[in-house]
């Protein structure tokens, strides 16, 4: 009887961060197929067989319902990461003050940061195997940690991560129930040389932030040491476990 296939998926290949992901985890030579989604098809994604890309709007669940469809017959997920989030963008920058605050604005960034990974979840954590280990990590933020919350601001930025750190809780818990020996975590990448976090940066790279490949093999790394106890943790890139 053939082996199964052993199957990654990064969901958000087009970011920087998502791209780095997907090219450390195929340099490791374990998967037999690295899955890219996004709503764009990455101008650098390999054009081959073991590198399939769908195209998917993590917005739209019908979108994620065709992409969890061809996933099916491609065979179990050993590995998804959910490397997508919205901290900033056309009419939306992280809030210095309460009056600041914006309905829409709120409500966009849960939608990104809260309610796609959590549809997202909805859709492949089904997909992961029974009978042998996987992970499912979402990149969080520590910043999304209310314990850890001393300077403030940014408020829609933080509770749209919080809300995805209690929804991976939760989700984790149920997991386990019909697969013991998969884990369901929320990961902090640090501060990573992309998009996302140009506007705030000072300068360039020090010993908090990196650039996306070296955030991705730190992260690759972490998850590679995961075990069924680590279940519903949040972690950064280093192996620490973040308060939630």
């Amino acid at each position: 009887m053939a082996e199964p296939a052993s199957i990654a998926v990064v969901v958000g290949v087009a970011g920087g961060l998502g791209g780095a992901l997907a090219r450390t985890l195929g340099a490791q030579g374990r998967y037999d197929l690295v899955v890219g989604l996004a709503r764009r098809r990455p101008a650098d994604w390999p054009n081959s067989p073991e590198w399939p890309f769908i195209e998917t709007d993590i917005q739209n669940e019908d979108d994620l319902l065709a992409a969890a469809q061809v996933l099916r017959a491609l065979g179990s997920l050993d590995r998804v990461v959910v490397a997508t989030g919205l901290l900033h963008g056309e009419g939306v920058a992280p809030e210095k003050t309460m009056r600041s605050l914006d309905a829409a604005t709120l409500t966009r960034l849960f939608a990104v940061n809260a309610v796609a990974p959590a549809l997202i979840a909805k859709h492949l954590l089904p997909l992961t195997p029974k009978d042998r280990p996987s992970v499912f990590a979402a990149l969080s933020a520590r910043v999304g940690s209310i314990s850890d919350n001393r300077l403030g601001g940014w408020y829609g930025y933080r509770a749209s991560k919080a809300a995805l750190n209690m929804l991976i809780a939760t989700l984790a818990i149920e997991h386990r129930r019909t697969r013991p020996l998969g884990v369901c975590v929320a990961l902090h990448p640090g501060t990573v040389l992309t998009d996302l976090s140009a506007p705030f940066r000072k300068g360039g790279a020090d010993d908090t932030s990196f650039i996306p490949a070296r955030s991705a093999q730190a992260l690759v790394e972490l998850m590679d040491r995961l075990g069924a106890d680590d279940n519903g943790g949040f972690f950064a890139w280093d192996g620490s476990r973040i308060e939630w």
